[in-house]
């Protein structure tokens, strides 16, 4: 018979575990019968210890000094719980551990002959570790993980990833259970797992899937050591496995409320600062505040993800006792558990414009959208063009070309012009939507259409330091699903001042032979560079991973050809073992000169490399892209 309890707890005993956060040591305490009970030490194990340690965040657990216990228990009169735990220690909750002896006594009133209350010791993950002068520690990166969790609203949960080879690719859910989820979890310094989510409810990854059928037995040190099958035909994105863990209690959601909104997922942020000794709420100074600040406060308070930042907030009446600024110059990174981690100014606020109306305020949302950039197709689509300026007035118009097209000859000169295709995917659990409503978008006469955002990417060459040598000025986009995954409706599109955004399960696709779709690298030298393409750069639209927006290239130019190559997305170039690999081919024959009119056919184009002389039939040519 499994255990059956209306509630369990660590209760901290000794004074120094008292005061910390989070609390990682004391006696184990079950709820009967409306009555918190210990539990007779007697049968208790470190499998029991390993349980209970799991539950409350906590990935492992550790011995205890037992002498301190016995002479505490000596004084106290105990109410034990009149059984004993029988766990196998990889049970991800104690309701699946078996129900122990019943203990002696009689009535509600068990004994614990010789023995005294157990008691669990557990260590806590490194990111939640306390220290002395705050009670915690700030979270830290773990050095080369081989597993992550990726798009989740909270801390600890997240699609579970695994890199292999150098690649993070995807788990398979086939056969995902409580037992291999929990061992992710305590891979990553979280306790237990609290739910093994399957059909990619935590949104879809890309890339390879490299498990499947993953058995484990809920020992192992990571998800790689477990059993696991390599073949994953019959699997796809669909099925990406993820994890919600158990995380440990920090009361970091009781330093910040938000107030004065129409739901409780919205309002004026008021954070709980210390002011000439005492505790009081106050308002955040909302100067550069954005969605990257306001994405940590949604997480802090488990409301999910940020849908906006609010610099002004006088539609919401907040409390007027916490109308004065406490807190300013906040920057997050955008991975803090807590708004306090963020860097902030010291005890004395900076705020010009005040608190009040100007307070910052957040809207959150338990979904968001997120963007990835088909890597692949930049690779293949990649190559040089000669264009006379004579048909780069609209891209002249619009700064999409290099300051030094201003002095270029109209009627003679020329750009060379560094094309490509961009295929922007939504992976995430809900639309991406333009910050600005449609009063804001702007006509564009050149390309007979509204524009929706002024920055949504960022496409630019550097050198191996990383400093711009050439930019793209896509400036203005035009935002809609140019294609659907199968079963998914196209929802969005621009002609006739239609709805702009890209659905969930569709792709936005941007052609190399469109204005500003390039790079004007006319006046860069050969040589080796890195070519890096930024969506979302300023972060204007709350996304659930932001990692995963930038993507980056090797290339090589000399002069007359360029060759791209381990095209990858991630956060850094270090990344990715794949970007070790040296050029095998240029992926572009040097230049081509596109017919100056639109054509009804695709446009032949001898693509050269060192192995082959293929002719690749190209999209037909399109000015008035958007």
């Amino acid at each position: 018979m499994n255990i059956q309890v209306e509630d369990i707890r660590i209760r901290a005993i000794l004074a120094t575990y008292r005061k910390r956060v989070p609390v990682t040591e004391g006696y184990v305490e079950v709820k009967d019968e409306g009555t918190w009970k210990q539990i007779c030490d007697k049968h208790w194990t470190m499998k029991n210890s390993r349980v209970v340690c799991g539950m409350f965040g906590f990935p492992s657990e550790r011995k205890y000094n037992t002498n301190v216990y016995k002479m505490f228990a000596s004084r106290r009169k105990q109410h034990y719980w009149a059984y004993s735990m029988d766990c196998s220690g990889n049970e991800a909750h104690i309701s699946s551990c078996k129900l122990g002896n019943h203990l002696t006594g009689t009535g509600k009133n068990s004994s614990c002959d010789n023995g005294m209350p157990a008691v669990v010791s557990c260590v806590p993950g490194r990111a939640f570790a306390p220290s002395s002068h705050s009670g915690f520690r700030k979270a830290f990166r773990q050095e080369q993980p081989l597993v992550r969790l990726k798009g989740g609203a909270n801390t600890g949960e997240g699609r579970v990833e695994v890199l292999k080879n150098g690649e993070w690719g995807t788990v398979c859910d086939d056969n995902w259970n409580l037992v291999s989820a929990s061992v992710v979890c305590r891979e990553l310094g979280f306790g237990s797992a609290k739910e093994a989510i399957t059909g990619a409810r935590l949104g879809q990854g890309m890339g390879p899937i490299h498990l499947n059928e993953i058995d484990c037995t809920g020992f192992e040190k990571s998800v790689t050591d477990c059993k696991f099958n390599t073949e994953s035909q019959g699997c796809n994105h669909e099925e990406d496995a993820a994890v919600r863990c158990n995380v440990p209690a920090m009361g970091f959601q009781n330093q910040l409320r938000l107030s004065g909104g129409r739901n409780p997922y919205e309002g004026r942020v008021e954070v709980l600062a210390e002011r000439n000794g005492t505790l009081r709420w106050g308002t955040v100074c909302s100067h550069n505040w954005g969605t990257v600040e306001a994405m940590v406060v949604c997480r802090q308070l488990g409301l999910g993800f940020a849908s906006h930042a609010f610099q002004e907030t006088w539609y919401w009446h907040g409390d007027v006792s916490a109308d004065d600024v406490v807190m300013s110059g906040v920057k997050c990174s955008g991975t803090e558990m807590s708004l306090s981690h963020c860097r902030h100014d010291g005890p004395h606020v900076s705020c010009p414009r005040g608190g009040g109306r100007f307070g910052a305020g957040v809207s959150c949302s338990e979904t968001a959208p997120d963007l990835v950039l088909n890597a692949e197709l930049v690779e293949q689509t990649a190559y040089l063009e000669d264009r006379p300026m004579f048909l780069l007035q609209c891209a002249l118009e619009e700064n999409c070309l290099a300051s030094s097209a201003h002095n270029t000859s109209l009627t003679s000169g020329y750009r060379r012009l560094l094309r490509f295709s961009s295929q922007i995917h939504n992976n995430g659990q809900s639309d991406f939507r333009p910050k600005n409503g449609r009063h804001a978008w702007v006509w564009h006469d050149c390309h007979r259409h509204y524009h929706s955002m002024e920055v949504f990417t960022h496409y630019d060459l550097l050198n191996l330091n990383g400093t711009k040598v050439a930019e793209g000025h896509k400036a203005s986009f035009c935002l809609e699903d140019t294609e659907c995954e199968a079963g998914v409706q196209k929802q969005y599109e621009c002609a006739n001042f239609g709805e702009q955004g890209i659905t969930v399960g569709c792709w936005d696709v941007y052609r190399h032979d469109i204005d500003c779709q390039w790079i004007d690298i006319t006046d860069v030298p050969p040589g080796d560079y890195l070519f890096q393409v930024v969506i979302n750069p300023n972060y204007e639209v709350a996304e659930s991973d932001y990692s995963n927006n930038v993507m980056k290239c090797r290339s090589r130019y000399d002069g007359q050809r360029i060759w791209m190559y381990n095209c990858h997305i991630g956060e850094g170039w270090e990344s990715s073992s794949r970007a070790r690999r040296a050029p095998r081919i240029p992926l572009t024959q040097g230049i081509s000169c596109f017919p100056p009119v639109k054509s009804s056919g695709a446009i032949p184009l001898s693509w050269e490399t060192p192995s082959s002389h293929n002719q690749i039939l190209l999209p037909s040519w399109d000015l008035f892209g958007s």
